[in-house]
Order: structure tokens, then C-alpha cells, then sequence
């Protein structure tokens, strides 16, 4: 990885990947430019998928299937799981998971496929459960857009989890699938911090941008909740209940956490990410990130790995669950969800009734 900060993206760096074969170490030989500027352009790679919608087994996630449109993240969020999946394109979870991004051109095609596919059961999509369905570089390819034209065409339910303003530009397909009960939104949220918000996630919108998205989508009649995650020992955690103020002050009426997850090349990441931005308490959010892990930097286990172990996690639990008791927060939840008995697949008539 280099050696500094780089202006507008959250990783310093490339490091090298699991499966990388060949290792290339930088050298100073003298030729570097002091005044050339520290940035990188995004490159897009257009991909034809196999398929379009992802299966998930795991128990500790609330939903049983998803759908990514891209591959990479432009949002930049230095403490983002989803990282290491580039590597099985032989890319970095560093630079390269920010600024080599991937767009499956072909997914509408294939979802049309699948929703008609005989013994299809139709069950909610989520959409953007890896990597975020509305950063910037859907602005030309709106593959997301299509996807839900698609959903709505053929009365398909979908939940949406994004940090990206981008959204509203679908507010017209969002409202007439809440009119059906078929959507529910989740903006995620870790900071109110402009200047936080800037070195974490370089990308992303605002914390008074989001802050907007919720009131828009909640006066346009779309449910709308808040997802403080990650939330970081000594970063971040003690904003917890300012957030979750916020959010349902703007109109969120259910909301979550998740505690930091660092596997695989997610920990060297954010421990340069810390040392750059945070070298004085570095090694005391990493102390206690371990306290919540079992002594580990992370810990894959199902009902651990959102959630933790510990004091810390233990008594961050306990702060949302009051919390969200004091707001009465998480109290719609059975009249917010979402209707599987519209759906019609693909080549069969929609009744108009």
C-alpha cells in the first residue's frame, strides 16, 4: 500500500490479495513527483452475469436472497465488508475495490429470467446487500433503476439499503411500489459528522443529505427505516443515540446496528486507515474491537459476527435496545411488510384488480 492518504477515496492503497501469486513491492528511486496530485480516476467494466439473484444461507441476515448490480464500491468506506470479495477478480480490496468497479449490464435480462422461471417462489429481493445499488456510477448505467421497473412490472417485493441521496432520483417507481406494499428502504447511517463522514466514507452523501432522503421518502408514503452501521469503538459508537434521534425525527420508523466486522484484508485496511487518522487512539479501538471478538480481530461465527461479545458489545446492545424503546422505534413493523401474493412472473397477465 503507499504511504498516505489519497485525496477522495478511503483506502491509501492497493495491498496485496489472498490469491495474489505475485508480489511487487514499491521502491523509491528518486522519480517521485511532489506536486503531482494523490488520486485516481474510477474505471468501469461491463460484465454479462450468469445469474442475477444471490441465495443467502446465513441465519444472522433478514433476507433470503439479493441482487447486486455492481461489483466495487466508488463510496469508498474504508471500514466495508464487502472488500475482499474483489479479490476473486484478481483486484484489490484496497484502490482497487473503489476505483475498478464492475457493472453486470446484463442483469435485468437475467432477473426476467429467473422471476419466470417455473417454481419460482417469490420471497423480497434485497437490493445492495453487498455493495451500495445507488452509488455514483448508477447515475449512467441505472441498473438499478431497471431492476426496479422490472420488480415493479411484475408485483415483486424488494427492501433497499443505501447511504446515497442518489435514491430520490427513483421516487416515482419508490412510491408506486409502496402503494403496493412491495418496497421498504433502509438508509444507513454512521455519522452526523460532515468531517468524519469525509476521511470514512469519501464518497458517500452527507449526513444532512440522508438526513433528507428520509424525510422525502417518508412524506412520498415509502417506509423508510435507518441502519447505524458499522458502528466503531471509539469512532464512532458514541453517536449511537444522536443518530437514531435523527433519524426518526426525519421520519424513519424502524431501525438497526450492526458492530464493526473487519474480515480477511478488511483489518490491514482499517488499521492504516486508523494510523493516518486516528494515531492516538489507534491502539485502543483496536483493543477493544478485539475485547468484542474473542481476542481475535474477527470473528465469522453466525450470531456473533454483527453483533459481538463482551462488555462493549454487550452494553452497545443494551444502549439500542433502550434507545429504540425511548423513540418507539421498530413498532410498525407488521403493517410495514411486504406483500409476496401480487406477484405475476414473467408472460402471465397482471389482473387490474
Amino acid at each position: 500500500m503507499s504511504g498516505g492518504p489519497m485525496t477522495g477515496r478511503g483506502a491509501s492503497g492497493n495491498l496485496h490479495h489472498r490469491f495474489d501469486r505475485i508480489r511487487i513491492e514499491a521502491v523509491d528511486d528518486g522519480w517521485w513527483q511532489e506536486d503531482a496530485p494523490a488520486s485516481r480516476a474510477t474505471e468501469v467494466r461491463l460484465e454479462q452475469s450468469r445469474t442475477a439473484i444471490s441465495r443467502n444461507q446465513s441465519p444472522d441476515m433478514p433476507f433470503s436472497r439479493s441482487l447486486n448490480p455492481y461489483r466495487g464500491c466508488e463510496h469508498g468506506c474504508i471500514y466495508c465488508f464487502a472488500r475482499p470479495s474483489h479479490a476473486y477478480w484478481d483486484l484489490s480490496p484496497g484502490l482497487d475495490f473503489e476505483t475498478r468497479l464492475i457493472a453486470r449490464t446484463n442483469l435485468p435480462v437475467r432477473l426476467t429470467e429467473e422471476l419466470a422461471a417455473p417454481g419460482y417462489v417469490c420471497e423480497p429481493i434485497a437490493l445492495g446487500a453487498n455493495t451500495d445499488p445507488y452509488q455514483p456510477i448508477e447515475r449512467q448505467h441505472q441498473l438499478s433503476r431497471q431492476v426496479l421497473e422490472i420488480l415493479l412490472r411484475h408485483r415483486h417485493p424488494l427492501t433497499i439499503t443505501t447511504r446515497s441521496a442518489l435514491i430520490l432520483r427513483d421516487l416515482d417507481l419508490l412510491t408506486e411500489l409502496a402503494a403496493l406494499r412491495l418496497v421498504r428502504v433502509f438508509i444507513s447511517f454512521t455519522t452526523l459528522s460532515s468531517d468524519l463522514k469525509r476521511v470514512m466514507e469519501p464518497r458517500a452523501a452527507s449526513p444532512g443529505a440522508r438526513l433528507k432522503v428520509i424525510r422525502t421518502l417518508r412524506e412520498a408514503g415509502v417506509p423508510v427505516g435507518i441502519i447505524t452501521a458499522p458502528m466503531i469503538p471509539m469512532i464512532n459508537d458514541m453517536e449511537l443515540e444522536k443518530l437514531l434521534q435523527a433519524g426518526l425525527d426525519a421520519g424513519a420508523t424502524s431501525a438497526g446496528y450492526t458492530l464493526l466486522r473487519l474480515p480477511l484484508e478488511v483489518r490491514p485496511l482499517f488499521e492504516q486507515w486508523l494510523l493516518e487518522h486516528f494515531p492516538d487512539r489507534a491502539a485502543h479501538v483496536m483493543s477493544l474491537i478485539r475485547q468484542s471478538r474473542g481476542g481475535r480481530d474477527y470473528d465469522s461465527r453466525f450470531g456473533h459476527r454483527l453483533r459481538g461479545e463482551g462488555p462493549f458489545a454487550d452494553l452497545l446492545a443494551q444502549r439500542f435496545r433502550l434507545s429504540i424503546r425511548r423513540l418507539g422505534l421498530n413498532r410498525r413493523r407488521e403493517e410495514e411488510r411486504l406483500d409476496t401474493t401480487r406477484f405475476a412472473p414473467p408472460h402471465q397477465q397482471i389482473g387490474l384488480f
